[in-house]
């Protein structure tokens, strides 16, 4: 009789799997938890301790660790001398071994679990049987996960058995898990700080590092191959890193294959529209946004941020920080969208979005992401802790702010600047936008200098509104200030007083940047020339 070995804390389908495994005649033996489940579905199932004439000890930590069960796995079936100490020794050999390991990583994501109950869930014996038929995957299959039961199943009922590629694929997939757990196991103890025999989880990433770890563990499974990269000749893949959340475990509920280029594109909108807590939309080309806005309701955020550029608006990707309803859903299919990422849709707007069915829709949770960023260089990678415009997320006037010119911003204007400076962190360096208390109204993004960047926003405020389908609601109040009566954001400070001069040409009454100039002074005076209000946030929000 061929013997499996079952060790399972995931228990999904063990029981079919466990009765297909003793139709084709194997003897179950198993421990614990995964013993009583087979006997409760009527399976008969031999006890590792029956075994190994040791019973499980010292609150299960030592269960399979014993050569009866190691030497049955390990021995190879083409070694002679192999299978002569086995026979002296009366080890039975093993065929199959179905082990998946204790839940360490769900553990670890339980606020408030101890660090005594953390050492608990890390797994000793399921990794020494997994790896030890990986190791001899020629002789043993070696299941990992309840996704392959169904495929084992087929492969013992081909002609011949399993083939060894299939072994040995098999053997792959289980370094993979064990790697992967051993480096959440390092990740999480990376987090844990020390002061005598006192073991306190942080959060903090590393206690030898002020703010980042030592050592950088990162463990990302294959989605999906992607037709290509940024260009037709560049392969690429795209990969969840562990625990999966955002992009990393979305719902894909319809439209064309995503590329490279959407996937960075509707990173970019789901990143302006978490800044909000109203319902807020972003229009996004080539990872900058050409329309951002909020509403009443997501459908009116979207309507204003489509119209605040509606030329570039056709073909771009959207980010929602609501569910898509009938009435978003109705606007967005409107035009021509590429992609559309919301944290979820309402049943009774899918059939509306399916009317475009190349029209690509994502249903994502962003509410646990990793705070860490990760960006590859030639030869090397960047790491740093994901920017958040926390200034940006308080009543304004707020504590850290500064209004360092004689006029006070109006009520309204302190608004449109709140707004401004949480779309502005995430317009691509160097960066001047103009906006009102709730849209866009012109965003110079990328320039080289911030003359530069006023001077394409007012060029792209000049020419709205020359769409002949989607004419701009805001194109009839432009004159020869063409942004009159909006506010402006700068990501960094002006060096020189000649980007604020032409902030103040455009039409705008306000402005934010961070300051810090040793030419602070003369642009302070410029503003309070021009009448403008001014204010200082003392922070930088550099998006490269």
């Amino acid at each position: 009789m061929r013997r499996a070995i079952l060790s399972v804390s995931d228990k999904t389908g063990l029981a079919a799997f466990g009765r297909a495994l003793a139709e084709r005649g194997f003897e179950l033996v198993s421990t614990g938890g995964t013993a009583k489940a087979l006997a409760d579905a009527g399976l008969p199932v031999v006890n590792v301790s029956d075994v190994t004439g040791f019973p499980e000890m010292m609150d299960g930590r030592v269960k399979t660790l014993h050569p009866l069960i190691h030497g049955g796995i390990l021995a190879r079936r083409h070694h002679p001398e192999d299978l002569a100490l086995a026979a002296e020794h009366g080890i039975g050999m093993v065929d199959l071994v179905v082990v998946n390991l204790y839940p360490f990583v769900e553990t670890a994501a339980k606020p408030g679990i101890g660090f005594d109950d953390l050492i608990e869930q890390i797994d000793i014996g399921g990794p020494s049987l997994v790896r030890a038929a990986a190791k001899n995957f020629r002789d043993v299959l070696i299941v990992v996960s309840p996704r392959d039961y169904d495929e084992v199943i087929d492969e013992l009922d081909r002609a011949g058995g399993p083939s060894v590629e299939f072994r040995f694929d098999l053997a792959r997939r289980a370094f993979a898990h064990t790697g992967s757990y051993d480096t959440a196991i390092a990740g999480t103890l990376d987090e844990v700080s020390v002061d005598g025999e006192v073991f306190s989880r942080t959060q903090t990433p590393s206690p030898k590092s002020d703010v980042l770890p030592e050592r950088l563990l990162i463990d990302a499974d294959k989605l999906r191959d992607l037709r290509y990269g940024e260009n037709p000749h560049q392969a690429a893949a795209w990969y969840a890193i562990d625990p999966p959340s955002g992009l990393g475990a979305p719902a894909i509920l319809q439209g064309k294959e995503l590329s490279f280029t959407n996937l960075l594109d509707l990173d970019a909108a789901a990143r302006i529209v978490l800044e909000f807590s109203e319902p807020a939309a972003a229009v996004i080309k080539h990872t900058n946004p050409c329309g951002v806005a909020t509403g009443a309701t997501v459908a009116e955020a979207y309507v204003r941020a489509r119209e605040a550029d509606a030329l570039a608006a056709f073909g771009g990707i959207i980010g929602l920080n609501r569910a898509i309803d009938v009435e978003t859903a109705t606007a967005i299919v409107a035009s021509f969208i590429e992609a559309v990422v919301a944290p979820s849709v309402d049943d009774a707007a899918r059939p509306i979005l399916a009317k475009k069915a190349n029209l690509r829709v994502l249903a994502a949770d962003f509410g646990a992401l990793d705070a860490s960023e990760y960006r590859s260089i030639l030869g090397a990678l960047l790491v740093q802790q994901r920017d958040q415009v926390v200034e940006g997320h308080r009543p304004w006037p707020a504590d850290g702010l500064k209004v360092v010119t004689k006029r006070q911003p109006t009520a309204e204007e302190w608004q449109a600047l709140r707004f401004a400076w949480r779309v502005m962190a995430h317009v691509k360096s160097n960066t001047v936008i103009f906006t009102d208390a709730v849209r866009t109204l012109a965003i110079g993004a990328g320039q080289m200098s911030r003359v530069d960047a006023v001077n394409v926003a007012v060029m792209k405020a000049r020419s709205r509104g020359t769409s002949p389908s989607e004419p701009s609601a805001s194109s009839a109040a432009l004159d020869s200030s063409v942004l009159k009566g909006s506010v402006a954001a700068s990501d960094a400070f002006f060096p020189f007083r000649d980007g604020l001069d032409a902030v103040a040409a455009a039409g705008a009454t306000a402005v934010v940047q961070p300051g810090g100039s040793v030419k602070d002074a003369e642009v302070i005076a410029a503003a309070d020339e021009h009448g403008l209000a001014m204010v200082f946030t003392g922070r930088r929000h550099f998006r490269h």
